[in-house]
């Protein structure tokens, strides 16, 4: 490479480098290194020695160089600006890195399953969720994670500190997955869509969720009326019923429900935020159902069949206020009869004239 050195022995060294020799191993982890003076470096991440730390904000690191580098981002120096987009850098390498995000290459690649990774550090961690490795532990519950950003989002839940907030309707919430998650229901975005009866869902567990409900497949059963679900969790919630628990109370009105879920569609009326609007009247509501069947008297849309006349609603509540109708009257049926049968004996054998 023409590169000058003033000693004989950094030359050999340096000429391991384009061999690509590397002949200084670590014992604990099996990575290899090209310089003694790199292993000896290497081996404090394993110490978990932090002997430099940050004045600034007390961030500790095992290497100078590494404390060196951080105190970049106190300073607010961003001399390395990108061409692209403006977005300035402390240091060439994130650069560097940040680049690949405009060319979309992807040079590195996972070798179990081929996913392919613009920088070498994304790579890096992707492959644990392969090893099944999980280095970072929560002190509170014991909950390992793959990623130390994942177990420090984690800790947001033990402190019910709630720092990401929705920009329409206010709610609040531990990590930012679970806000952006969130957001889709107001975005009116549905990606995910169910091949076989075309419903679709913000969400693709969402979608993971409703493909059981066209399976025979129902393993989990009611001891008490034997109902047979998909899902676990629709077998705890229909459990309930039976026991007639309605241990979810309302603070506002006292009024108490089964299911915490709608407990919190409950809530939204006491509120007055109502996020969702009628874009034909400009009508606005708390809950999504509700501005869902008020849309219905704009199209006269009218999808609720009576099985027994036929009779068409646009609601299902109009339906089932109505099939009352048809059960009265069955009872009425139900009553003449009853009396018919409890005649006197004297009654029943009624002569008829003959002919």
């Amino acid at each position: 490479c023409g590169k000058v050195f003033s000693y004989r022995r950094s030359l050999i060294v340096h000429e391991a480098v384009h061999a690509n020799e590397k002949p200084h191993i670590c014992e604990i982890c099996t990575k290899r290194f090209v310089l003694k003076g790199s292993l000896n470096t290497h081996l404090v991440i394993h110490t978990k020695d932090k002997p430099h730390t940050c004045e600034v904000c007390g961030k500790a690191f095992s290497h100078k160089g590494s404390l060196k580098n951080h105190l970049v981002i106190h300073t607010k120096e961003k001399n390395y600006e990108c061409e692209e987009c403006g977005k300035g850098f402390s240091r060439k390498i994130n650069l560097e890195e940040h680049l690949t995000v405009h060319t979309k290459e992807k040079l590195h690649a996972c070798e179990i399953c081929n996913k392919r990774f613009s920088r070498k550090n994304t790579l890096k961690r992707h492959l644990m969720i392969h090893t099944n490795e999980k280095p970072h532990a929560c002190e509170v519950c014991g909950k390992t994670f793959s990623q130390k950003n994942s177990l420090k989002e984690h800790l947001m839940t033990h402190s019910n500190e709630k720092p990401h907030a929705c920009e329409i309707c206010s709610k609040r919430f531990s990590l930012k997955n679970q806000l952006k998650r969130h957001f889709l229901i107001h975005a009116k975005e549905k990606p995910h869509v169910c091949e076989v009866c075309d419903k679709r869902f913000s969400l693709k567990e969402g979608l993971k969720v409703h493909v059981l409900l066209h399976t025979d497949n129902k393993p989990y059963a009611c001891k008490i009326c034997g109902k047979g679900y998909s899902l676990k969790e629709r077998l705890t919630k229909h459990v309930l019923i039976h026991s007639n628990e309605k241990p979810f109370v309302c603070e506002e009105c006292g009024k108490r429900f089964l299911l915490k879920e709608r407990l919190k569609r409950h809530l939204m009326i006491h509120t007055t935020v109502k996020p969702y609007v009628c874009e034909m009247c400009d009508k606005r509501f708390s809950l999504k159902s509700h501005l869902e069947r008020h849309f219905l008297t704009h199209t006269k849309e009218k999808s609720h069949v009576c099985a027994v006349c036929s009779k068409r609603f646009s609601m299902k509540s109009h339906l089932k206020r109505h099939l009352l109708i048809h059960t009265k009257e069955k009872n009425h049926w139900k009553d003449q009869l009853s009396s018919a049968n409890t005649l006197t004996l004297g009654e029943k054998f009624v002569s008829f004239p003959l002919v």
